[in-house]
């Protein structure tokens, strides 16, 4: 009964109507802390294209987990297939143009995908060893490739050479009414302003496309035949074989399409956001992506959230510390206002647990004036701990994501 109760909140707090209500209150909050604290950087339409440019790395390697978890195989392999993604592009967008650079960095990653399906699916080596392996095996073999071509083309074992520029649209007169109307700096009105701003102002083409890439999944996922056949493959690949479903074929392509939206990821990066092949720049975001999964319930939209909400973070670290420092305040709001709903309820442990991390909160607010930039760095990994430990009841992964599955023995 408890566990239905959960699946019943879960589906109304995923509910547009009750979304569009959050999402309104949040914009509402962040206003007032605006107002309060002068930190108008925080709403700015510099503010929300640093947000997308640094979102959409994690939300392809998000929905590349996604892919790869409903229909039934861990894929900690997110990281190393970015990594090629980000030298295919670099060095495939050097040499004929950045759109095939950025198809180049799909490849990549769609092959590494594929051999993450043989030693798991295939061979059957444990997931986690053989996304272990795939991470390893993408930097280094970045690093040999990059000591083979790069040096003689200009670059270096670190470095790749210049690709040229996608290239961005502005929505003319739009923009400009926008950003006018969120330099006025009034309640709620200017700080939609100033967001909306940023979508239509110098806006790359590539991310454009890659933002389809969401709908598209929800609409194969849930929409599509294959779809329902990959989810029971995830949760019940005995089953989905015995009417009929080739559970190693569906594998394989998941994994395949996995790896290259984890490419496509990487190949972001070094075509869009930096414009050539650094060693290291992936950063993690693979494992980040892996985070946003979680932290979205194995739900499209709730990627979209998470990649959001840590794309924003590292945004606002590049652009400002002390917008960090000042979004403390609706840490401190959003748990005193869940920890009051809890005491409605009479769950006084969940009100004692929101109050006081409310509590700590604010006392570290009022002791510090800047958030260190490695706490920020952290801050996704803190808070996809803070989501297993305090959601753990509503999470709902695939039931036999990471199982062994052999063809034609029970499980």
């Amino acid at each position: 009964m408890s566990a239905l109760k959960e699946s019943r909140l879960w589906r109304i707090l995923t509910s547009p109507s009750r979304m569009m209500i959050t999402v309104s209150a949040v914009i509402i909050l962040i206003s007032v802390v605006r107002q309060f604290t002068g930190i108008n950087d925080i709403t700015s339409p510099g503010a929300t294209g640093a947000t997308i440019r640094f979102t959409i790395p994690l939300l392809m390697a998000g929905l590349g987990g996604l892919w790869a978890e409903r229909s039934g195989v861990i894929n900690i392999g997110l990281e190393g297939m970015m990594i090629l993604g980000t030298w295919f592009g670099a060095w495939f967008g050097y040499l004929y143009g950045p759109w095939v650079g950025i198809f180049a960095g799909a490849v990549g990653g769609a092959l590494a995908g594929l051999l993450h399906a043989i030693l798991t699916v295939r061979v059957g080596i444990d997931q986690a060893v053989s996304g272990l392996a795939i991470n390893l095996l993408g930097a280094g073999t970045a690093r040999f490739l990059s000591g083979v071509f790069f040096i003689g083309a200009g670059g270096d074992v670190n470095v790749s050479p210049q690709v040229k520029s996608i290239g961005s649209f502005t929505i003319p007169g739009l923009s400009p009414f926008l950003t006018h109307l969120g330099e006025k700096h009034i309640l709620v009105v200017s700080d939609v302003a100033g967001v909306l701003a940023g979508f239509v102002t110098s806006i790359n083409w590539a991310s454009l496309f890659m933002f389809l890439a969401l709908p598209i999944t929800s609409w194969i996922l849930w929409k599509t035949r294959f779809g329902l056949r990959m989810r029971f493959c995830g949760e019940n690949p005995v089953a989905a074989e015995s009417l009929g479903v080739n559970v190693y074929r569906t594998r394989y392509i998941a994994l395949a399409v996995s790896g290259a939206l984890a490419g496509l990821g990487g190949a972001y990066i070094s075509v869009v956001v930096t414009g050539n092949y650094l060693e290291g720049q992936t950063a993690g975001r693979g494992y980040i992506g892996l985070a946003a999964v979680i932290f979205g319930n194995w739900q499209p939209a709730g990627v979209l959230a998470g990649s959001l909400l840590f794309g924003l973070t590292d945004a606002l670290r590049v652009r400002q510390s002390t917008s960090v420092h000042a979004l403390l305040l609706v840490v401190i709001a959003l748990a005193a206002v869940y920890g009051i709903s809890k005491l409605r309820k009479k769950d006084w442990k969940g009100f004692s647990i929101n109050i006081g991390i409310a509590g700590v909160v604010l006392a570290y607010y009022l002791i510090n004036k800047v958030v260190p930039d490695e706490f920020v760095t952290f801050f996704p990994n803190l808070t996809t701990i803070l989501v297993l430990a305090f959601l753990s009841q509503r999470l709902r992964p695939p039931a036999m994501a990471g199982a062994p599955y052999r063809k034609g023995e029970e499980s």
